[in-house]
């Protein structure tokens, strides 16, 4: 059963929707300020997310640039806003598809589901594998050996985010505001402290998270 994110402040339009969708087998979670979306995104797992521009605290516009800077999830935006600049401007910043309202929610169906059908095409390995260690983005665990680490929250995420992109050089900023949702501060020394406790963690894998001095860090595959 596929999972969808709604993200939408209209409590009516969202109880519309999760009937809709739920009456054809999707699970579905509603938030209804920008700040829950991200908490609830880095949560739990989707599928899929319908996202309204007009939200609350944290704009629809930021939440998809954050959600970009980590995940290919497919992202619908729906929003009373039919400028065609404001839709192509969007769709390059990372949404997959745009929805005017008011919509029709036939219509809105086959918008997801060709976003979740185009998505399976290209949907990476649910095992991310590197020497002994192994990353399960589906069960959220992290394994040596067939030995189940036990990591924090943010540790599990910051290593799938690492072991995503081998070789990528992930600034401190980067890392910090794609993991924890909020501003990045110069003297913030949360980052040092998780990866080496991380790299502890790891044990004979702690090598591969490797520090590039002056610009951050980055994980090395083989």
């Amino acid at each position: 059963m596929s999972r969808i994110l709604i993200a939408e402040d209209d409590k009516e339009i969202c109880q519309i929707l999760t009937d809709f969708l739920e009456s054809y087998n999707y699970k579905t979670v509603c938030c209804f300020s920008g700040m829950d979306v991200l908490s609830v995104f880095n949560q739990e797992s989707f599928d899929l997310v319908i996202l309204d521009l007009m939200l609350p605290y944290v704009s629809g516009e930021e939440i998809l640039c954050k959600i970009r800077k980590f995940s290919d999830i497919p992202i619908i935006i729906v929003s009373a806003k039919d400028l065609v600049l404001t839709k192509v401007e969007l769709l390059r910043l990372g949404a997959d598809d745009y929805v005017t309202k008011p919509f029709n929610l036939e219509e809105l169906l086959a918008r997801i589901e060709r976003c979740l059908i185009r998505n399976q095409k290209t949907l990476p390995e649910m095992r991310i594998v590197s020497g002994d260690l192994v990353l399960d983005t589906q069960s959220k665990s992290v394994s040596i050996r067939d030995t189940i680490l036990s990591l924090t929250a943010k540790e599990y995420q910051i290593l799938e985010l690492l072991m995503k992109y081998p070789n990528k050089v992930f600034s401190k900023q980067n890392l910090y505001e794609a993991v924890w949702n909020e501003a990045f501060a110069r003297d913030n020394d949360v980052m040092n402290t998780h990866i080496s406790n991380l790299r502890k963690k790891l044990g004979d894998e702690g090598w591969r998270i490797e520090t590039i001095w002056g610009l951050g860090y980055r994980f090395i595959k083989n």
